[in-house]
C-alpha cells in the first residue's frame, strides 16, 4: 500500500474495485466504514453485487474481466473535462501527452458496450474521483488475478498518475495484500526476479553482494515461477519444496498440479498441518504456528511487525527458518547457520535498502513501515511524498483485451471464484473449528434467481458445473447477489474443487493465474 491504513478513513472519494473487502479483510474494512459515515463518497466496482457495493453511493457492475475498459472510459472523462492535475503531471511524470492522446477514442458508450456498465455512472465515477481533493484507491485479487493483471495494475496507477491523488494524506494505490505476510514475503525475496528488498538478480553489484554472503557464485538469470516449475515437473525439475501452501487446493487447473506433483521424484511439505499438498509429499516438516513461533511479518501497509511466542510447540514442530537452515546446511550450503529469528532478521536488514535503518531491537514496538533506510530514519507511512524513487511516475498505454476463454456456446456462463468471511483460504486452518462448520459448512454455487428459473434449476438443487478442464458437482445457491450470466464460488472446499475448473491462462508478465474468469455451463442432477 502506498499510505498506511488509518488513511482509509480520510479521502473525499473512494474507489474500490475487486476488493470484497468488508469479507476478505473486515478489520481494515471497518476504516473504511468510518470514512463513508463521515461524508466521503464510495465508488465501488465488482461484477458482484457485494456488502461493499450496498454501502456505496455509486456501484458500477462490470462485467467480469473488463477492467481495463473501464478505466479507460474513466479516464477519457478526467481528461475530457479538464480534470487532470497539469502541475503535478508536468513536475513529476513522463510520456502524460501520449497517453492523454491514446485515452481520448476511449468513451464511456465504448466502455459501456464491453463492460455493461451504464456510460452515465462511468461518467459520474470519473467525475467524482477526478475532482476530489483526496481520492484513494483500494483493489486486491480482483484486479490482479486476470492474464491483464499488471494492465489492470498499471491504468489504475495511470488515474492516480493524472490526478495527483499519489503521495499525499488520504490518497494512493492501495493493494490490500491476500494474506497477513504477502509483503513480507517479497520483502525478504520470494520473487523469482529478486533478491531481497526488491534488488533485481540481473544487476551485478546485487549479484557480488550476494556473492560475497553465500560464498558462491550467484545465477544472474531471473528464476522461474511456480507455474514454470509445476509445468517442468517430472522433466526437468524431479524434487520440489513447498512451504506453508496447500498448492493442491488453491492452484488453478487442479488435474494439471496433480499430475505435476506426483511426477516428480521427490516432493517435501513444510506445514502446520497434514494438508491435501502434504498427503502426496514424500516428507513432511511439521511448522510452528505463529502463536509458537518468534519472528517477523510485515503487513499490508509495509509495517514491520515482531511476532512472539505465546505457546510450546506441539511435538517435532519446528520454525521454518530452522528447518529450511537444517536443510541448507546438510546440502552443504554455508551462511545458514542461524540460531534465532533475530539472526535471520538482522542479516535481512544489512542486505536489503528498504530495512537498513532496522534491526531486531528496534522494531520491538512495530511502528515502523518502510523504506528505513538509516538508523536515523522515522519509516516511511506514505510512500512518493515530493517524488518518486526512479525520478518520475511513468504512464502506460494500454489498450484491453478479451479473457484468455470467453462465453460461448458450449459454455455460455461466466464463473468467477474468490473467498468468503466464515471460511480462509483453502480451510486448512478454519476447515478444523467447529465453529466455523456452523456458520460455513459447505459450498454452494451463487446464481440469480432469474437464471436458476430459466435454467431449469431449483435452490437447494445439486448441478454439475463444467468449464474445458473438467467438472464438479456442487449445490445451488439463489442470491441476486451474482448479475445474471455470471456464477460465483469460493475455492475453499476440497470436497467441491472449483479450481479444477480454473486456468484457461496466466498473465505474461507475472504469470498470475485468470483465476476470476472462466466461462461454464450448469446442468442440473
Amino acid at each position: 500500500m502506498s499510505n498506511p491504513l488509518v488513511d482509509m478513513e480520510k479521502p473525499d472519494v473512494i474507489f474500490c474495485i475487486g476488493t470484497n473487502m468488508t469479507e476478505c479483510h473486515p478489520v481494515a474494512a471497518t476504516r473504511l466504514k468510518k470514512a463513508v459515515a463521515n461524508g466521503a463518497k464510495l465508488i465501488v466496482a465488482d461484477p458482484r453485487r457485494i456488502a461493499l457495493a450496498e454501502m456505496s453511493d455509486l456501484y458500477l457492475p462490470l462485467r467480469v474481466g473488463s477492467d481495463v475498459a473501464l478505466l479507460l472510459g474513466m479516464a477519457h472523462v478526467i481528461e475530457r473535462e479538464g480534470l487532470v492535475d497539469d502541475a503535478f503531471m508536468h513536475e513529476r511524470t513522463a510520456g502524460f501527452e501520449e497517453y492523454l492522446e491514446h485515452v481520448r477514442q476511449f468513451t464511456p458508450q465504448w466502455a459501456e458496450s464491453i463492460t455493461g456498465v451504464p456510460a452515465a455512472d462511468i461518467e459520474q465515477a470519473a467525475r467524482w474521483y477526478g475532482a476530489a481533493e483526496r481520492g484513494a484507491i483500494y483493489y486486491t485479487l480482483g484486479i490482479t488475478e486476470h492474464i491483464c493483471g499488471v494492465d489492470n495494475v498499471q491504468s489504475l496507477c495511470n488515474l492516480a498518475l493524472m490526478t495527483g491523488h499519489i503521495g499525499r494524506e488520504g490518497t494512493g494505490i492501495n493493494p490490500m495484500r491476500g494474506q497477513n505476510n504477502i509483503q513480507g514475503a517479497g520483502d525478504a525475496g520470494a520473487v523469482p526476479s529478486n533478491y531481497p528488498g526488491f534488488q533485481a538478480v540481473d544487476q551485478p553489484d546485487n549479484q557480488a553482494k550476494f556473492e560475497k554472503l553465500y560464498g558462491r557464485p550467484m545465477d544472474a538469470e531471473k528464476g522461474i515461477t511456480k507455474v514454470r516449475a509445476l509445468e517442468g515437473a517430472g522433466e526437468h525439475i524431479f524434487a520440489m519444496l513447498i512451504d506453508g501452501e496447500n498448492t493442491l487446493v488453491s492452484d488453478p487447473d487442479r488435474k494439471h498440479c496433480e499430475r505435476a506433483l506426483n511426477a516428480l521424484e521427490h516432493l517435501v511439505v513444510i506445514d502446520i498441518f497434514l494438508t491435501e499438498t502434504a498427503e502426496l509429499a514424500d516428507v513432511v516438516f511439521p511448522a510452528t504456528s505463529w502463536a509458537e513461533t518468534d519472528g517477523v511479518s510485515t503487513n499490508t501497509e509495509r509495517r514491520i511487525q515482531r511476532l512472539r511466542q505465546a505457546v510450546p510447540p506441539p511435538g517435532q514442530a519446528k520454525p521454518d527458518w530452522w528447518i529450511i537452515s537444517q536443510i541448507a546446511q546438510r546440502l552443504g550450503f554455508d551462511g545458514f547457520e542461524y540460531s534465532s529469528a533475530k539472526d535471520v532478521f538482522n542479516e535481512l536488514c544489512s542486505l536489503s535498502p528498504i530495512y537498513a535503518g532496522l534491526d531486531w531491537d528496534r522494531i520491538e514496538h512495530g511502528q515502523y513501515q518502510w523504506p528505513v533506510p538509516h538508523k536515523d530514519h522515522p519509516g516511511t507511512p506514505i510512500l512518493h511524498q515530493g517524488e518518486f524513487k526512479n525520478g518520475r511516475g511513468l504512464f502506460k498505454v494500454i489498450s484491453y483485451r478479451d479473457p484468455a476463454e470467453t462465453i460461448s456456446e458450449e459454455f455460455p456462463i461466466w464463473l468467477t471464484t474468490g473467498r468468503r468471511l466464515q471460511s480462509y483460504h483453502t480451510r486448512t486452518q478454519t476447515g478444523r473449528a467447529q465453529g466455523i462448520e456452523y456458520l460455513l459448512s459447505e459450498e454452494r454455487l451463487e446464481i440469480h434467481p432469474e437464471d436458476i428459473a430459466s435454467w431449469g434449476l431449483k435452490d437447494g438443487q445439486w448441478c454439475r458445473l463444467s468449464s474445458a478442464r473438467g467438472s464438479v458437482e456442487i449445490c445451488v445457491r439463489a442470491t441476486d447477489r451474482s448479475p445474471r450470466g455470471t456464477v460465483f464460488a469460493s475455492f475453499s472446499f476440497n470436497d467441491v474443487p472449483i479450481n479444477i475448473l480454473t486456468g484457461s491462462g496466466y498473465d505474461p508478465i507475472t504469470e498470475t493465474a485468470e483465476l476470476k474468469v472462466c466461462p461454464v455451463r450448469i446442468e442440473a442432477l
